[in-house]
């Protein structure tokens, strides 16, 4: 299933009244940066779990219930308090600490299981069918790229326009949002570590496939097989990956901090990345912006 513009727009106007519009820095007239990650809960994934609950309707009385890297469990649990329903979140044994004492601050009940994504999804699914409640994948679903997509709306209202768009990519629900909200207006470039290529090597092999995930930024971009609606929605709208290397994403971190005093996870400086390592390099006069998404870190490891 492709998710269109229109799914986007639906989207914007479901959860306006709950999501932040997050602010755009203008550093140079070339290069854009959304700050995302000063969504609630700390990035993007807010958006995509309130579309995906108020799209949803009456929701059950067993509440909702999540698999996640650590980000997408927090904008779950955010929406869930905010909705009034119970949060349930599986998050696998790498996850960060500092999400997991996030999730419990929202109130949200925690388990901790299984090395990678997958597998605590694995978890989580089981525990839907016992207990009814709804399940909200953290990019499978359309009402949760669509509600991703919601930045890319923002983005375009808040530049005037640009040439082309980087975003990092776990399972490609954000940048398959993205690249639908913009629907040809600018290129959209995938940016994926290149420990967990997902994007790249499903893009390569024609469809999905699963893959060896691993590296800085595995929590959260380490979903092992791509989302099939995120997937046709990119091919749809012609994006392409690019990978960048560990130290890159260690190196564009620590240049966020230092340029901008900016704090991100990996994940979150995953995108720039691509631009600090010289992966992407813009034409000249090309203005490109970057998605700066992914702020629950501990600040004391940035130097």
């Amino acid at each position: 299933m492709v998710v269109t513009r229109g799914d986007v727009e639906r989207a914007a106007a479901r959860i306006g009244a709950h999501v932040r519009r997050t602010p755009v820095l203008q550093d140079t007239p070339e290069l854009a940066l959304k700050m995302e990650f000063m969504q609630h809960g700390g990035s993007f994934k807010a958006r995509g779990a309130f579309n995906r609950m108020l799209a949803a309707g009456d929701l059950p009385e067993a509440g909702v219930i999540a698999a996640s890297g650590g980000n997408h469990g927090v904008g779950v649990a955010y929406a869930a308090r905010v909705l009034g329903v119970r949060a349930e979140i599986f998050v696998p044994e790498i996850c960060a600490p500092v999400k997991v004492e996030g999730l419990r601050a929202l109130g949200a009940r925690v388990t901790q299981t299984g090395a990678i994504f997958a597998e605590a999804y694995e978890a989580s699914a089981k525990r839907a069918a016992e207990t009814g409640a709804l399940e909200i994948h953290a990019y499978e679903h359309p009402d949760v790229v669509a509600g991703q997509g919601t930045a890319g709306l923002e983005l375009l209202e808040q530049t005037g326009g640009v040439d082309t768009v980087l975003v990092a990519v776990g399972g490609g629900g954000f940048v398959a949002g993205v690249a639908a909200a913009l629907d040809g207006a600018a290129t959209v470039v995938a940016v994926e570590p290149a420990l967990s290529p997902t994007l790249h090597d499903a893009l390569a092999n024609g469809g999905p496939v699963r893959v060896q995930v691993g590296g800085v930024a595995a929590d959260a971009l380490g979903a092992s097989l791509v989302g099939k609606a995120a997937f046709d929605t990119v091919v749809a709208a012609g994006v392409r990956s690019v990978l960048v290397a560990e130290d890159a994403i260690v190196e564009a971190r620590r240049h966020l901090w230092r340029t901008y005093r900016v704090a991100t996870e990996h994940s979150g400086a995953t995108a720039m990345a691509a631009l600090t390592s010289g992966v992407y390099v813009p034409e000249p006069g090309e203005r490109v912006a970057v998605f700066v998404c992914g702020a629950n870190t501990d600040p004391s490891t940035l130097v």
